[in-house]
């Protein structure tokens, strides 16, 4: 029967190998060939193949088998055919022997998995260089690493009817908001897809059904354990995916993405001035282009100190135009950078500077005032790590400079208030506000998000 559902004869990667038990008793492994290693295989079929039938004894559970006759840390016991064949194609070691009624898994799983070295998006000037990788078990004992404490929870679930993918959730009990964590859990057990097909993304999508025209991200990703590990501290819910790098911290408002790891390696004076200057930045990535259009567009608004943002030569492009086309322009190098041999990196970033600045300025494609505001807005969405908040910036942006080029200063208040409405509206996983702790308002949580604290009994 197992050999039937599991399709031994049509995966090469799938074998079972037959045993004698004590010299009578006849026994079945099943494993993956890629998920054991051979030297432990070897070591687990030797044992039992060495006891004698003289040291053999009856037993009448697998339970009682597994703690008798399996040299091996971690078994469990499954009884029910779907849940032994979850746990074999999984990677664990599936054992059945004649005359008991469950099957036995040895978890002895090792997957492949790459160095755990420092995350490309995530860099920091001080602190360790470790990252997580594609395997859970790991990721977890990061974590572990860094929070000795009982309290801290790893807890398992499966999603997917395909591909049963684990997902942990881990919070420090005592610490967390237990409303918000069971509101995770049913979230999660009430899934019913296929397959994760995009890991995170996929899970995200499934968490948060709505509010799929809000650009804003519901949650924050982090490919540092030390960062997973302070936010768990914090009282936050860190979600795990097997197979993804990266996890995802639950709840997550729009004053979390003010925060960088580089901050906490600072001095605190130094932390707070790089976390002020970066809401500085981020208000001008979103406004900045919009404002200045806005006054080139009327003149009269551009009082005498400010004479220098005038456009001395104008040529025959729209300037919105020029605004759209250097829009476009930069998220195709950006793409194209993607895909771009790192041999021929430097090659590619000299053409896209000389396409996108010098050469497009003197075909007279593009005002020099254009490019220069456009190569600074593009260099601010690197101030902070989430590429979907800086892409959330983006789409707003080009919103808020088309309504005002419909329909001026209307225009540009209109979609001032359409984006005030997008942020107040946007919700995260867990249901909680994206304007938290503003509103609702939590003054001491506010402070501590705005200004980097120092470490103390209360924070620590």
């Amino acid at each position: 029967m197992l050999d039937n559902e599991l399709r031994m004869s049509a995966s090469y990667d799938l074998v079972g190998r037959d045993i004698f038990i004590g010299g009578k008793k006849r026994a079945r492994l099943y494993f993956v060939d890629g998920f054991c290693k051979d030297e432990l295989m070897e070591r687990v079929m030797a044992y039992l193949m060495k006891i004698s039938e003289k040291d053999y004894t009856d037993k009448k559970t697998a339970r009682e088998f597994a703690d008798a006759y399996i040299p091996y840390v971690e078994t469990d016991v499954a009884g029910k055919p779907k849940d032994f064949i979850k746990y074999v194609l999984s990677g664990g070691i599936g054992l059945i022997v004649d005359g008991l009624s469950d099957g036995i898994i040895v978890d002895a799983r090792t997957y492949p998995v790459r160095s755990m070295s420092e995350p490309e998006n995530d860099r920091v000037l001080r602190g360790p260089h470790d990252g997580f990788v594609e395997t859970l078990v790991f990721n977890s004992a990061l974590i572990r690493r860094r929070i000795r404490d009982i309290n801290l929870t790893m807890e398992l679930h499966t999603v997917g009817k395909v591909s049963k993918s684990d997902v942990v959730i881990c919070f420090l009990n005592g610490k967390v908001n237990e409303k918000a964590l069971n509101t995770l859990r049913k979230k999660l057990d009430s899934i019913t897809i296929n397959s994760l097909t995009l890991g995170q993304q996929s899970l995200v999508e499934c968490l948060v059904t709505k509010q799929r025209l809000n650009p804003f991200p519901k949650v924050r990703y982090t490919e540092r354990p030390d960062a997973a590990a302070a936010s768990v501290l914090e009282g936050s819910i860190i979600l795990l995916t097997d197979n993804s790098p990266a996890a995802m911290i639950i709840p997550s408002g729009i004053f979390d993405f003010m925060q960088d790891t580089n901050d906490y390696y600072m001095s605190p004076l130094i932390g707070s001035y790089l976390r002020i200057i970066r809401m500085f930045v981020f208000a001008l990535t979103l406004l900045l282009i919009p404002i200045w259009y806005l006054l080139v567009r009327n003149p009269a608004y551009i009082p005498q100190w400010l004479d220098f943002i005038r456009i001395e030569e104008m040529n025959t492009v729209p300037i919105i135009a020029q605004l759209f086309i250097v829009e476009i322009v930069i998220d195709t190098i950006r793409l194209a950078s993607i895909n771009t041999p790192q041999a021929l990196s430097g090659s590619f970033g000299i053409i896209g500077a000389l396409v996108l600045g010098e050469f497009a300025v003197s075909a007279g494609w593009f005002v020099p005032e254009v490019v220069l505001y456009m190569a600074f807005v593009a260099m601010t969405n690197f101030t902070q790590p989430s590429f979907e908040l800086g892409y959330a910036f983006k789409l707003m942006r080009m919103l808020l400079l088309a309504l005002t080029a419909l329909f001026n200063l209307w225009g540009f208040i209109a979609g001032i208030i359409i984006i005030s409405l997008e942020i107040a509206f946007n919700k995260t996983v867990t249901g909680q506000s994206f304007l938290y702790p503003l509103i609702p308002f939590n003054g001491k949580a506010l402070r501590s998000l705005i200004f980097r604290m120092p470490i103390n009994h209360s924070n620590n």
